[in-house]
């Protein structure tokens, strides 16, 4: 069990919504895959000449909906995208997401911490899209969000976990949940973030784009589940040389 945000989760995989080719894909997840949190951006919520239906109708009752504001480009739009997201949707997480940037998609951190420190004013569960930077993470802390959701590498990219030595601050040194966000493009990223000592991961494109979203979602959580195990119980020391697996000693001899 987990807890975030005022829930206990039995899963540590979120799943973002944006590029799913179905909606309907989001229930079989629910049910099939054990995700329980997924990501929805306020810009997708209603028909669209792609989907004829609202994202919001294939999301079973008792999941949780994770307001994204993507798309906002300072933190005056992030703070209005997340009232009508509240409206939309009765649910308090918001998912802070500013980028200026349209190329790389990186997060700006100014303005998120701007929109952050409203935002909790405003009795949000926060989950702000940051760099992996130990000291923007330990602001935001103070300021009361719910967690810290550094990215692996850039948004949809499926590089995986590109700046770990960066992460593993930020892992150690803040005591609220660090949800490793974009880059994560294999399940084994996933595991590695989850062994790394992360409290969740937060999966969209890998999984959206895949052949069969629910078999990867599956996949996704078995990797998430596995990692999280490896962590609890302690990774083991790496050498320089080979250790050999039986004792060598009680040798046959004559």
């Amino acid at each position: 069990m987990f807890e975030i945000g005022g829930k206990t989760l039995k899963s540590r995989l979120f799943v973002g919504t944006g590029k799913l080719p179905d909606y309907s894909l989001v229930e079989k997840m629910y049910y099939e895959a054990g995700v329980e949190v997924f990501a929805v951006a306020v810009r997708r919520i209603g028909p669209n000449t792609k989907h004829t239906k609202n994202v919001l109708e294939y999301i079973p009752k008792n999941a949780i909906i994770m307001v994204n504001t993507s798309g906002a480009q300072d933190h005056k739009e992030a703070v209005k995208i997340a009232m009508i997201g509240r409206e939309l949707t009765n649910s308090n997480w918001v998912k802070v997401e500013i980028e200026k940037d349209t190329k790389y998609l990186f997060p700006d951190s100014i303005e998120t911490l701007k929109a952050c420190e409203i935002l909790v004013k405003e009795g949000f569960n926060v989950f702000p899209y940051i760099y992996p930077d130990l000291n923007l993470a330990k602001e935001l802390e103070q300021i009361g969000v719910e967690a810290v959701m550094p990215l692996g590498s850039p948004i949809g990219t499926n590089k995986g976990i590109g700046c770990e030595v960066l992460l593993k601050p930020i892992i150690n040194e803040i005591k609220i949940p660090v949800i490793i966000d974009a880059g994560i493009g294999r399940p084994s990223h996933a595991a590695k973030a989850m062994e790394m000592g992360a409290d969740a991961v937060l999966i969209n494109t890998a999984i959206a784009t895949s052949s069969d979203p629910v078999k990867m979602a599956l996949a996704f959580s078995k990797a998430v589940e596995a990692g999280r195990l490896a962590f609890e119980v302690g990774l083991l020391k790496e050498y320089e040389y080979a250790q050999a697996s039986s004792p060598l000693e009680d040798f046959i001899t004559g």
